[in-house]
């Protein structure tokens, strides 16, 4: 009969690295004030043990969980899952997520909530109860309701809202949209395109209203008219097909299209083979997101790169330094985004 080894323990590490118990749980924790030799010999003594810290212990002993719970749009989701058409915001959240969970010794999990739902109230403090986290991401829309972070501040969560910088409780951060959307404008702007469409997100997401504030700004600093170059999608393909009917239908129409996000920038893109048009040389498109699909379309999509991994890897640091009592940041964080310049943009015809 085979015997089952012998489980490395809290006190094992103590007694190798001959400290107390406080001082092993303060290193694993990553608490501040311990001297770094103490944190090497403790650290030694882990390695040398093969010591896994046990969540299950620690809230035993009335401890952190050390779970961060990532709350994201259900439906959205679900749909994007189904669509199967290269979207990857969760990929990236996990990557930024995880891998800066497991650097601190945490663990993130991911739950879907509906923000729309009579029931989300429920749901939530189910989750709450269950996992007992440390901290709570919440990404659009979920940053902006005002429900799910009153009940977090209520229940003294430490969360962190992605998208969102309207007054409140939690840690505000942005990846920088309106920037991002004067970005892309004045790339278009320099390659001489005079008429830039822009299709916007809806307005339920605040980021929405951030990408037209950037586009707008451009716009006006390169005295440029807007007039009807502004339609509006929801982020879906269908949406999109109709923003860029509106906009080519116009008296006047784009030389240049900029869609908030991929799904709508691919219904530009199908819209205008479907009419013959050519990209780039008849009409330049610059998109959101940089997933992974808009790299293989012909021709590649101009994109937007979304810091989505960077600032869900700065949300977890934010929530770990509160529950170590570190100094944080005054103000919202934002992330800074870049432009990746493909072959679906080059100068208008006119300009040509």
């Amino acid at each position: 009969m085979v015997r089952r080894r012998q489980a490395v323990t809290i006190r094992h590490v103590a007694a190798d690295a001959g400290v107390s118990l406080q001082t092993v749980s303060r290193v694993i924790n990553k608490e501040p004030n311990v001297r770094p030799e103490m944190t090497q010999r403790v650290q030694a003594s882990i390695a040398k043990l093969g010591y896994v810290p046990s969540i299950a212990a620690q809230r035993m002993a009335g401890s952190r969980s050390h779970l961060i719970l990532a709350l994201n749009d259900r439906e959205r989701t679900i749909a994007d899952w189904r669509s199967r058409e290269g979207a990857d915001w969760v990929d990236q959240m996990l990557l930024g997520g995880m891998l800066t969970c497991a650097k601190h010794g945490y663990r993130m999990i991911v739950e879907l909530v509906d923000t729309h739902s009579d029931h989300i109230e429920r749901e939530l403090l189910a989750a709450i109860a269950a996992l007992q986290p440390d901290g709570v991401i919440l990404t659009p829309p979920h940053s902006e309701n005002l429900l799910i972070t009153r009940l977090l501040e209520d229940h003294g969560i430490s969360f962190a809202r992605i998208g969102s910088l309207r007054p409140g409780g939690g840690f505000a951060l942005t990846m920088d949209d309106e920037g991002a959307a004067r970005l892309a404008t004045e790339h278009l702007v320099a390659l001489g395109h005079a008429r830039i469409g822009f299709i916007a997100g809806p307005a339920e997401y605040e980021l929405s209203g951030w990408r037209v504030t950037g586009w707008r700004s451009a716009m006006a600093a390169a005295g440029l008219p807007i007039g009807d170059l502004l339609a509006e999608g929801d982020f879906s393909f269908a949406s999109g097909r109709r923003a860029a009917a509106a906009l080519l239908d116009a008296p006047l129409p784009p030389t240049a299209i900029i869609a908030s996000n991929d799904q709508m920038s691919l219904a530009t893109l199908e819209l205008l083979r479907e009419r013959r048009l050519d990209v780039p040389s008849d009409v330049s498109i610059v998109s959101f997101d940089d997933t992974p699909i808009v790299r293989f379309t012909h021709p590649a999509l101009t994109a937007v790169v979304q810091p989505i991994a960077d600032v869900t890897a700065r949300a977890v640091e934010l929530i770990i330094a509160e529950q170590a009592g570190r100094t944080l940041p005054d103000g919202p964080t934002i992330v800074p985004v870049g432009l990746a310049v493909r072959g679906s943009t080059a100068p208008p015809k006119a300009a040509g």
